[in-house]
């Protein structure tokens, strides 16, 4: 073989790779992306090990829809607002490089409070029922004791929220979220870094928003193994997870 049909051939290989490469990010940053979920703060909805496709259409695209986040633009293009209860990955306004996932709570002008451990959205109290879960609910390595709620928002979306039995959250001010903001949360209501934290979190600007997640196409207890112990999957091999719908 020539040196010639040699330099072709480690050529047209080096354009088929670049041409996957580029298929990949296209794929990951116009259509659909996979998350891992590495903390409790969305339990019991979602739960450490879980893997989940994040929708990248549902909202249209910024410049955080893209690897590295690259500073084209300060816009958001072909852009569909949230409804209220979605589950949406963003990057966090402290760095605007961390992937954070909570549940949309509030829209631009909305008003949220907790009086006395209630969920408040514009003066009227959110309607939750206590729900018995067989499953515990976590914060990092601790247990928590836990009551569990369905929650229904004014738009009739409903969804699980868990409330330390001790010590939670009972009172706040009243949050009053700007335009062009969303305000969230995750659903483990005492285990989550989210809105109600101004300094850390805070409003969100439409501009961070990544994606909606859509489903969990994979779950492992990282508790029971490693994804790295393969012969022991089946002790950590969450099946009953698996494509199950997010909402």
């Amino acid at each position: 073989m020539t040196k010639k049909k040699i330099k072709n051939i480690i050529l047209d290989n080096i354009k088929t790779l670049i041409g996957a490469l580029l298929i990949a990010i296209l794929i990951r940053s116009l259509i659909i992306q996979p998350f891992y979920i590495p903390s409790s703060s969305m339990e019991p909805t979602l739960l450490v090990g879980d893997r989940i496709f994040v929708s990248k259409y549902s909202y249209g695209y910024s410049k955080h829809s893209f690897p590295f986040s690259p500073n084209f633009s300060n816009n958001r293009f072909l852009f569909k607002k949230p409804d209220q209860g979605d589950l949406i990955v963003f990057k966090t306004p402290a760095d605007n490089r961390t992937d954070y996932i909570k549940r949309l709570i509030g829209k631009p002008g909305d008003e949220i409070q907790f009086i006395n451990g209630n969920l408040f959205i514009n003066d009227l109290k959110v309607i939750r029922e206590e729900i018995k879960i067989s499953k515990p609910i976590r914060c990092g390595n601790f247990i928590l004791e836990t009551t569990t709620f369905i929650e229904t928002l004014p738009n009739g979306v409903k969804y699980l929220a868990a409330y330390n039995k001790q010590g939670t959250l009972k009172n706040t001010k009243k949050y009053v979220v700007p335009k062009d903001h969303l305000f969230l949360m995750g659903d483990n209501r005492d285990c989550s870094k989210d809105s109600r934290f101004l300094n850390d979190v805070g409003y969100v600007n439409n501009l961070n928003i990544v994606g909606k997640a859509k489903i969990i196409f994979f779950s492992n207890d990282t508790k029971s193994g490693s994804l790295l112990k393969f012969w022991n999957l089946q002790n950590s091999f969450r099946l009953e997870r698996t494509f199950q719908k997010l909402r």
